[in-house]
């Protein structure tokens, strides 16, 4: 019998999802298609972002809609066009792999609520450090004028507590869900997969965030492989959407209360980052050390 005909339907009808492998390394699919993952979502972002922001500017009345100035409109127009782009992609990278879209989500277990609720609580009080010690030690660097309360104030406030978690949750779904594992599935042996799609997908995370900054470019960068970390060692999701909503929902609400009543303007040109970034970088790593702290334990309760 011809040995390479017996080998071609098995290569042909091998599965999609490899349940063997950890979380982000548990893909396989032809090499053209994490190419399209990764180029398609974020481009879908871009045109709807552009969109909307027309539609807000004509509505405000606004003579230059695509300024950086966040009002409580253009703020949900962004984190529609986020969140739409990560929905997209989860939905792409199902359709052309052939995957259930459950398992972009976590695998090889089921989701877990519970894991989403704890890390959530575990990140709001991070997060609300890291806020702290920012103020403390480097109050100027984010922006952050005096206290104030208008009625965009509230509008703002509405609109972060709201949509800040779809668009949180979008970004994770563009980035950890589908170009991680997409990206991965170029090399077979574990860790080289897993360092790739850790490499592509917090790099392009950070090319997405527009910012020609070193300090901020290179934050991205490092929250890109810190969420990508907490997604592998918890073989899902659930931990890095936690702790995005939770860093972007306080840091969205502090910046707009401490704009003095008016919006706030997102900026992310040269020079716009600084040594503070440090402190957020270790937030980062407490919730990585956190998040694999509970996923040893968990292990450890199950063995036992």
């Amino acid at each position: 019998m011809d040995a390479t005909r017996t080998d071609e339907p098995t290569q042909r009808h091998r599965p999609a999802v490899d349940s063997s492998r950890p979380f982000g390394a548990h893909l396989r699919m032809s090499w053209w298609k994490p190419l399209v993952v990764i180029g398609v979502p974020p481009v879908v972002m871009l045109v709807l972002q552009v969109l909307l922001y027309q539609v807000v500017g004509a509505i405000e009345g606004s003579d230059d809609p695509m300024s950086p100035v966040m009002t409580p409109l253009k703020s949900l127009a962004v984190n529609i066009s986020i969140g739409t782009s990560g929905v997209v992609a989860v939905l792409l990278l199902a359709r052309i792999a052939k995957v259930p879209w459950r398992r972009l989500i976590s695998s090889p277990r089921a989701v877990d609520a519970r894991r989403l609720t704890y890390h959530l609580v575990m990140a709001a009080v991070l997060v609300g450090a890291g806020i702290g010690v920012v103020a403390l030690v480097a109050p100027d660097s984010p922006g952050w004028t005096t206290f104030g309360v208008s009625g965009t104030t509230i509008g703002l406030l509405a609109v972060t507590v709201l949509s800040t978690p779809l668009q949180s949750t979008g970004e994770e779904l563009l980035w950890r869900s589908a170009v991680l594992p997409a990206a991965a599935s170029w090399v077979r042996a574990v860790r080289p997969a897993l360092a790739v799609g850790l490499v592509v997908s917090s790099l392009g995370f950070a090319v997405l965030h527009g910012s020609s900054d070193p300090w901020l470019f290179g934050y991205f960068t490092f929250i890109g492989l810190c969420t990508g970390l907490m997604a592998i060692i918890s073989g899902g999701i659930e931990a890095p959407v936690a702790f995005h909503v939770a860093n972007n929902v306080l840091f969205g609400v502090v910046s707009t209360v401490m704009a003095d009543g008016e919006p706030y303007a997102i900026d992310r040109a040269t020079d716009s980052g600084d040594a503070s970034l440090l402190i957020l970088a270790a937030v980062n790593v407490a919730m990585v050390v956190l998040v694999w702290s509970r996923e040893r334990r968990t292990r450890s309760t199950t063995a036992g």
